[in-house]
């Protein structure tokens, strides 16, 4: 043990046979294999000469040494009876003392003669003596394999882009120990072809680096946290009281009075630090950061590019990069651990009521991830007051229903109104009593509630904006985030240094050398023309498809018509709706995989030179697709449907015979309910829940069919298996953004259509609700941990969801306005009603058409010789009139007012808006005043160790370099 802790940055290797000392696991005899299974090392300042061959040794080493000095201490891996002892299966190395921080994998391949020959024969020992037998029977005409000279080269060709990845990792591998990381491989795992190399950062490279990141890290000293005094401070404190039981137990609570004061690290100042436990003071969480930044700073250089981690993954030189969770969630034997606390205390179905243990979140998966999951607490908890008066609204419509005059008017049979065909030829004429039941359906959300909860929702949403700014504020004070600024170096990505090392090379000799290579507009020209074309015609092909929808709402409605079962004919709006809408659902799910996938795609293409340039174009691109795809169907039905229809007489068709399609008499709002809640329950319970759930299940299952094991035999198997084994079958974390997605999306949902669908609130809250702990599983069971990253705000979200806040004024105002019956009710009331009552509203929107009128071929068949008058809804002049069928006075008088509705309720709800938003400032008083007493007694305590300092070296004047730069960071 003394010689490996002596081995500073040194590389252990075990795993192999070679350099175990026990037998090669092999299907020949040692003899044959030996030497190509002698494991050895390509130094970097020797030749390589990556040759393929049969003949050629190319895993030996050009030296001629083995790598058996640079293996672990038999003695640690064997025990005195020769037997291989039982190797930690914590994040440990073989030692069991230094802590794996980071696991790079790639692929293990035999060399190519191993490879064919094995190809070739059975495992059988008998084809083996019969194969030996039959080569060494003849010297002058050995038996040999007739191979496809193909197939060799191509075989030859891999062998050597094998060696070549392993000439770059052993070459980027000296690097890191040069760095002083300590690296461990594992070769001989249970995961057949994949190797292991699990790196470790020691004290002195944590130290080192944490200086160069400008991490803070609390101190010993500890100052007094006074809460605020004001009315709101007092508030949010009694309700954090009365929701004590609903906190989490995640641990010993420190005192919320009380604030350790933090400053970045500093080895000259590690006096200030509480350093009792050295394994502790940097937790996992922050290990693996600092890891991760040395191996993106790390690169494998050539004369004309250089490579660094994200190349080298890009390229399969690596095949995955990932910290190790910290531990089990399940078993007897499972130690406590912070991923078992979340499991128990955050991604359990029976602990939904709670909050989010937001703090532990953080710690365990860095900034970024744990401030998606505060916003998403924020907004589910916001949404409670929203779904409240939702509701409120609706059963004011259930209590009003029966005495809303207008539709008292529709279902009453006395009135005997003929309303005039809804299709050519095949329909009849149909009497208004008919459309009773929609016409109290439609009064659920159609009534005077509707506009109140229009504004409401509108003010809202800015305070849900404004509620979070506190929030993030918060989190950023407790977190020490309030100095963090972004002016760290954002890497390159791999694509963009491979494009850049190409373009390198294909440039002219007689170039500067010194001129910096990078890709300009020019390069991306072709990339932006596709991208450009590319999204247009998704646009155009999301139109198509909900033209297609139309046609066929028009087409299923004339075939009812024409239907002779009884069960058919009476319910083709309410069958046309919902058919109409589930199709709307599928398509919109099917094509945002589709969509989702493009946009990559067409981001890949143009080449972002960083994360954070590839990650905002993503998000653009994908935004446009997916909103204009949720919201294409919700459009038309609310601002399209039933205006571009004409008259009867005159009606306006499309392709060929096609009749536009009319709302019904209440108006399309029923409609444009129906698809919303329709789509809001398909992505949520298809797209977010069961995708989310079935889709991992569905794959497990397909493992285990595939696997020749038992369960019971998989389960004992993944008990043996190491951590960084267990993880490596885990799923890549990809991001949080399509997280994101799900979430803004449903935003628009709740608040751009929430004047017709008051329930929209409630159903994403109740999604919500297991949408948390639906991720939270997925977190922390299904998907490997992901690098810490570390931000202060939610970024390009933020934005989206404040445009999407204000245009939902815009949208709800003209919902109410021309979708709604609101506007034509108002102006009846106070201007053509004879009482000032509703009476007689109905016969008031009911146009005249004289049924000799009809276009030949147009008129129902069998025509009914009774009928000489039909209704339809509109404002037009009767056939009497010298303007018969024209646009009557009523029509420009009630535009008018919806037009003057719209300017007054935008204007009025953006002013109390904007009014909210000022009046609630953006920090919390308590928080500003914590702040800037934080940044006082910091100062003050630095002047008080350089004053101690002077006086213990009698030097006066003295300061040291590192107190310098963190005077100056105060100042």
């Amino acid at each position: 043990m003394e010689q490996q802790d002596e081995q500073v940055g040194g590389l252990s290797h075990h795993g192999s046979s070679q350099d175990l000392g026990s037998p090669p696991i092999s299907s020949f005899e040692p003899g044959e294999s030996s030497q190509q299974e002698d494991g050895t090392v390509m130094r970097r300042s020797e030749s390589y000469l990556p040759v393929p061959g049969e003949d050629k040794n190319l895993d030996g080493d050009f030296n001629g040494k083995t790598r058996n000095d640079e293996s672990m201490p038999m003695k640690t891996l064997y025990a005195s009876d020769g037997s291989l002892l039982h190797l930690p299966l914590g994040p440990y190395f073989s030692d069991g003392q230094r802590r794996v921080d980071y696991v790079l994998t790639y692929g293990i391949q035999k060399p190519s003669a191993i490879r064919r020959q094995s190809s070739k024969l059975s495992d059988n020992g008998y084809f083996h003596r019969l194969w030996r037998s039959l080569s060494s029977r003849s010297s002058r005409a050995p038996l040999q394999l007739k191979e496809d000279p193909e197939v060799a080269a191509t075989e030859q060709q891999a062998n050597y882009h094998e060696d070549d990845k392993r000439f770059k990792r052993e070459e980027f591998e000296q690097n890191l120990q040069e760095m002083g990381l300590e690296l461990e491989k594992d070769e001989g795992g249970k995961i057949a072809g994949i190797g292991f190399l699990k790196i470790h950062a020691p004290w002195a490279v944590l130290c080192r680096e944490a200086e160069i990141m400008k991490l803070k890290m609390p101190t010993k000293q500890v100052y007094e946290v006074k809460q605020g005094s004001n009315l709101v401070e007092k508030i949010r404190l009694f309700i954090h009281k009365v929701t004590d039981p609903l906190h989490p137990k995640v641990g010993p609570k420190r005192p919320e009075d009380v604030k350790s004061l933090s400053l970045p690290f500093s080895k000259e100042k590690q006096h200030l630090f509480d350093l009792s436990d050295r394994d502790k003071f940097f937790d996992s969480k922050t290990r693996s950061s600092i890891v991760y930044e040395v191996l993106k700073r790390i690169r494998w250089t050539r004369p004309n590019y250089s490579l660094g981690i994200t190349s080298l993954l890009a390229n399969g030189v690596y095949t995955s990069a990932y910290p190790l969770h910290d531990g089990d969630i399940d078993g007897v034997t499972a130690e406590p651990n912070d991923r078992k606390l979340l499991f128990e205390e955050w991604a359990s179905y029976s602990v939904f009521y709670k909050y989010q243990p937001i703090g532990l979140i953080r710690k365990y998966f860095g900034e970024k991830v744990g401030l998606y999951f505060a916003w998403l607490g924020v907004y589910t908890q916001m949404l409670i007051p929203a779904a409240i008066v939702g509701v409120i609204v609706f059963l004011y419509g259930c209590a009003t229903v029966d005495d809303n005059i207008p539709s008292m008017e529709i279902c009453d049979p006395r009135n005997n109104i003929t309303m005039c065909p809804l299709c050519d030829s095949v329909c009849s004429y149909w009497k208004l009593e008919t459309a009773c039941g929609t016409a109290r359906a439609s009064h659920l959300f159609d009534n005077p509630a509707t506009v109140f909860f229009s504004i409401f929702m509108a003010l809202w949403a800015v305070l849900f904006m404004e509620h979070w700014k506190r929030r993030q504020m918060r989190l950023n004070y407790v977190w020490d985030l309030t100095d963090y600024g972004m002016e760290e170096e954002d890497h390159n990505r791999a694509e963009y240094e491979l494009r850049v090392a190409e373009k390198t090379m294909r440039q002219d000799q007689g170039a500067a050398k010194d001129e910096k290579v990078k890709l300009t507009c020019t390069d991306r020209m072709p990339a932006y023309l596709t991208t450009v074309v590319m999204m247009s015609f998704m646009i155009f092909i999301t139109f198509v498809i909900a033209f297609g929808v139309i046609l066929y709402r028009i087409s299923i409605k004339t075939a009812l018509h024409l239907s002779t079962y009884p069960a058919a004919r009476s319910n083709i709006r309410a069958t046309v709706k919902t058919t109409a809408a589930i199709i709307n659902v599928i398509v919109i799910i099917i094509l945002d995989e589709i969509y989702a996938s493009i946009a990559r795609w067409l981001t890949t293409l143009e080449v972002p030179k960083t994360d954070k340039s590839f990650e905002e174009r993503l998000i653009f691109k994908t935004f446009i697709l997916k909103f204009v795809n949720a919201f294409t169907p919700i459009v038309y039905l609310a601002f399209f449907r039933g205006r571009l229809v004409g008259r009867p007489g005159k009606y306006l068709y499309v392709v060929g015979s096609y009749r536009m399609e009319e709302c019904a008499h209440a108006g399309c709002l029923m409609e444009l309910c129906i698809q919303l809640c329709i789509t809001m329950l398909g992505k949520q319970l298809i797209q977010n829940n069961l995708f989310e759930i079935g889709i991992p299940k569905l794959k497990k299952l397909l493992r285990k069919r595939k696997s020749e094991l038992t369960s019971k035999q998989e389960e004992e198997l993944h008990k043996t298996l190491k951590r960084y084994e267990k993880d490596h079958v885990l799923g890549p974390f990809v991001g949080i953004n399509p997280e994101y997605m799900e979430m803004i999306i449903q935003f628009g949902m709740v608040t751009l259509f929430v004047a017709s669908f008051p329930l929209a609130p409630l159903f994403a809250l109740l999604n919500n609700i297991i949408e948390i702990r639906l991720d939270a599983k997925k977190f922390v069971l299904e998907l490997r941990r992901p690098i810490a990253s570390k931000v202060k705000d939610i970024g390009i979200w933020y934005n989206l969801l404040r445009g999407l806040s204000k245009v939902a004024v815009i949208v709800n105002a003209f919902v109410i306005a021309f979708t709604s019956d609101f506007v034509p009710r108002l102006v009846y009331q106070y201007t053509y009603s004879p009482d000032g009552t509703m009476h007689g509203f109905v016969n008031h929107t009911l146009s005249y058409f004289n049924v000799s009128d009809f276009q030949n071929g147009t008129e129902p068949n069998p025509p009914n010789f009774n009928v000489k008058v039909c209704r339809y809804k509109d404002y037009r002049e009767p056939p009497w009139s010298n303007t018969s069928y024209e646009l009557s006075k009523e029509f420009w008088a009630i535009l008018a007012v919806r037009l003057a509705f719209v300017i007054v309720f935008q204007n009025v709800v953006m002013l109390m808006s904007d009014f909210v938003d000022w009046l609630i400032p953006d920090i919390p008083k308590d928080i500003s005043f914590q702040i800037h007493k934080e940044k006082l007694l910091m100062l003050d305590h630095f002047m008080k160790e350089e004053g101690r300092r002077r006086d213990n070296h009698n030097h006066d004047g003295y300061t040291s370099p590192s107190s310098a730069r963190l005077l100056l960071h105060f100042h």
